[in-house]
């Protein structure tokens, strides 16, 4: 079992956690996930806007892990946001993955199509019915994804709860060291999607490849371990097992803080901080 973060209202979330974007290949999709809980990991990240939670529902109901061993999350559509439409759609997620409770549930982006002027109320109406679906414990954890400092404080001052998780894009290039250092302030676990996104780039480095001999680890192991020394929780998303194990295994070396210091300050054309003021994609190569 992996080890866990502490969420600001007791809830133990896993450190790293298997993510679902971009896996619509329905054979790939099943056997992913009930590779992923018998390789190990006990928490599995998808979202409406991914198009196949029906293929995740199945994959748990074969992997036959009881419920309650398993951390589900999922994220609110786009084209969903506002107080009446959030019910809705956290019930379809509930039927596609055949559960009755999400142990996480998120806004999955900060400002969407049609409310680019008013993305303050926008937000604190879709989050108060988050607010109730918690209360309900049909939502045992809140949160939100693609938020910078000022998305943040929009909730975290006029909200009654304080978001719990703000999933962001990090890795070594892209850091959000300002919105990091704001949600550990406010006690806001940062998740880290697409870490593995300048792995092709980055191995390429000497000093990287010299990383590599010193502690017997590959490119994917350090940029996992990176983001977990860096306090956030990683989320990984190969299909193939063999990956999955090698990705779980970076819980038995430690990069030193000279080798930390220039993975922190290693820049590349290719990989820039996000402009998350505007609906976009993830940045995922």
């Amino acid at each position: 079992m992996l080890d866990t973060y502490t969420l600001a209202n007791g809830k133990e979330m896993p450190i790293l956690g298997y993510g679902m974007w971009q896996n619509t290949d329905p054979q790939e999709a099943i056997h992913g996930v009930q590779d992923a809980i018998e390789v190990g990991y006990r928490q599995i990240d998808g979202a409406g806007a991914y198009q196949n939670e029906e293929l995740v529902g199945q994959g748990l109901a074969a992997s036959g892990m009881a419920r309650e061993e398993l951390f589900l999350t999922s994220k609110l559509k786009n084209d969903a946001h506002g107080y009446e439409n959030v019910r809705r759609e956290v019930e379809a997620t509930l039927e596609k993955l055949g559960t009755d409770y999400l142990d996480l549930y998120l806004i999955h982006w900060p400002v969407v199509h049609g409310h680019g002027d008013d993305w303050r109320e926008d937000n604190l109406e879709t989050w108060r019915a988050f607010e109730e679906l918690y209360d309900e414990g049909i939502l045992k954890a809140i949160g939100v994804s693609n938020f910078s400092v000022e998305h943040l404080e929009n909730l975290v001052e006029n909200a009654r709860i304080k978001p719990m998780v703000n999933q962001l894009l990090i890795h070594p290039g892209v850091l959000q060291t300002e919105t990091r250092q704001y949600c550990q302030d406010q006690d806001i676990i940062v998740q880290a999607y697409s870490p593995l996104s300048p792995l092709s780039v980055l191995k390429e480095e000497e000093r990287v490849q010299k990383m590599l001999s010193k502690y017997n680890k590959s490119v994917a192991q350090l940029l996992l371990r990176f983001d977990v020394q860096l306090g956030v929780v990683p989320l990984t998303k190969s299909v193939h097992r063999k990956r999955m194990e090698e990705n779980k295994d970076i819980f038995d070396f430690e990069i030193d803080e000279e080798d930390m210091q220039y993975l922190k300050e290693w820049t590349h054309p290719d990989f820039t901080e996000p402009d998350n003021k505007n609906e976009r994609p993830p940045q995922i190569s």
